[in-house]
């Protein structure tokens, strides 16, 4: 959940939001991910496909 009071901005308590549901198995691969599509891409969690979205990355091993 995301504290409006934080002083961690909004979008950087969703991008690790969404990587621990990510590392967690919530999204799985392929699926498409709803925001803060740069950070999360940025630590190999998602890929983006021009024209297409973004999606769960393969896990690795």
């Amino acid at each position: 959940m995301v504290d409006e009071m934080s002083p961690v901005a909004l979008y950087i308590q969703l991008a690790h939001l969404l990587a621990k549901q990510i590392e967690d198995g919530k999204f799985k691969p392929r699926q498409p991910v709803p925001a803060a599509v740069c950070l999360l891409r940025e630590r190999d969690l998602v890929v983006t496909l021009p024209g297409r979205g973004s999606y769960v990355a393969e896990r690795k091993p």
